[in-house]
């Protein structure tokens, strides 16, 4: 008879350990997930509820850009967040700073649910909303970037992309998710959604803290940064060693990150444009973007596998480009009110090209640093990249032009954000061969680091 394999055997030991990269990645994802899940129901009520609720004391019009840039307001916190979390996260580890973006964000979320309106609290409600949604934008700072870096930091060298795209898509989850609790909550009698309905998205918010955390908590700190930790390498001030030795490479990742200018005109501007101008149902709106994130789902990891096989920059970059065209023909499809229509373009520009980019970024950016400021430096160029895509919705509004064809400056606005983008990622180096001890060297570093191993090998 032969016996049980003990736990702490070798084999079990040897079987966790190749476990761990998928560990990674579901955790990312599902962290990622419900996270996103409170940042995103948060951009739908601002374009169909906010104006009514908190900022009712104004014109329609006015209500509406007021709704949309306390939206954005949540990006200007987000390179500070990013400083301060990068610097933890890169000082301190990887997990502990997610367990805290976590409640950061599910706490900021909780508490909007319960937020009086204008009505009751005047002029006091709009400013509290505000700063709630700064501190949702403190913890979004470091959520993409810590799961970004604990996910590539255990996953096998010609999978990474892979691996680390599991965190964009669960962030795709998170909006179908958010999307899903709304459509019912949008159905309700106007005077039934903007007094208590709205609020429901909001609250199941305890519900999303309570399973990340349990989710979260359990998974190891990276080999990559124990390795620098057992090595007395872990930089004293992160964001020194960074903007010193890795300047370029933070501006580079600041001006690719304007790819995401495209997902909030897509889920928030166009929101509101087409059921306020053209009478699109709001519904049809909504359940364009859960098909679009349902197919971002499959679309996003089989865009990973490609770059993994032929490398980041083709696919990125090629996204990229895919998108500054077919936003003229998606902003076009939404004047026309055809439903069905509007769920095909949305489906084919947020569903599958922007997924290209989006399923890429996380291992693009981050295989462009050194473990020790990984974290900083993807946190810190993403969010100050970041910060155009929180504003496109106001910015968008203020373009929009008369009449039909009003739109064109605002598609005309995010093609332009989208070749500065694939003209920064073409200055990249291609990454996708390199070992992960490697990443983030100068070329002379690389050689000699190869030049060495040989050495001791022959």
């Amino acid at each position: 008879m032969t016996s049980a394999t003990p736990k702490d055997s070798p084999q079990t030991q040897d079987r966790s350990r190749d476990r761990l990269p998928q560990r990674a990645a579901i955790v990312s994802f599902v962290g990622s997930m419900l996270e996103y899940y409170d940042f995103f129901i948060y951009g739908t009520a601002a374009a169909l509820i906010f104006p009514k609720v908190f900022f009712a004391n104004v014109d329609p019009a006015t209500g509406t850009v007021l709704a949309l840039l306390s939206f954005g307001i949540g990006y200007i916190a987000r390179p500070v967040g990013a400083v301060v979390l990068g610097h933890f996260g890169d000082r301190i580890g990887r997990k502990t700073v997610l367990v805290v973006t976590l409640v950061l964000m599910g706490g900021s979320t909780l508490a909007i649910g319960l937020l009086p309106d204008a009505r009751m609290i005047g002029s006091a409600a709009p400013l509290l909303l505000t700063l709630l949604r700064l501190l949702q934008g403190l913890s979004a700072a470091g959520e993409q970037s810590g799961s970004n870096s604990l996910t590539l930091e255990h996953s096998d060298s010609g999978r990474r992309a892979f691996f680390t795209s599991w965190t964009l898509t669960g962030t795709q989850a998170g909006a179908i998710l958010a999307t899903l609790v709304f459509i019912p909550v949008a159905a309700l009698p106007e005077e039934q959604l903007l007094s208590w309905g709205w609020r429901i998205p909001f609250l199941l918010s305890f519900v999303v803290l309570v399973v990340a955390y349990l989710v979260r908590r359990t998974m190891p700190e990276t080999p990559a940064f124990n390795d620098i930790k057992t090595r007395n390498a872990v930089a004293r001030f992160p964001i020194v060693a960074l903007l010193r030795d890795f300047w370029p490479d933070v501006l580079r990742v600041i001006v690719c990150a304007l790819i995401a200018t495209v997902s909030t005109v897509t889920a928030v501007f166009a929101l509101g444009y087409a059921t306020s101008k053209f009478g699109v149902p709001r519904t049809t709106m909504l359940w364009a973007g859960v098909l679009a994130n349902a197919t971002a789902l499959v679309a996003q990891p089989l865009w990973a596998i490609l770059a993994d096989r032929i490398g980041r920059k083709p696919v990125f970059i090629g996204g990229v480009l895919g998108c500054a065209v077919m936003i003229f023909p998606y902003f076009m499809v939404i004047t026309s009110g055809n439903p069905a229509a509007i769920l095909v373009a949305t489906v084919v520009l947020s569903g599958l090209i922007y997924t290209a980019p989006n399923a890429i970024w996380p291992s693009f950016y981050a295989e462009m640093f050194e473990t020790r400021v990984r974290y900083s430096g993807t946190a810190i160029g993403t969010q100050l990249g970041f910060l155009a895509a929180g504003f496109t919705p106001v910015i968008s509004q203020s373009l929009l032009g008369d009449g039909p064809t009003g739109w064109i400056p605002v598609a005309a606005f995010i093609a332009c954000c989208c070749v500065i983008s694939a003209a920064a990622a073409a200055t990249a180096h291609e990454t996708h061969t390199v070992g992960i001890e490697d990443l983030g060297k100068k070329r002379t570093d690389v050689i000699e680091h190869d030049s060495t191993a040989a050495s001791v090998h022959t």
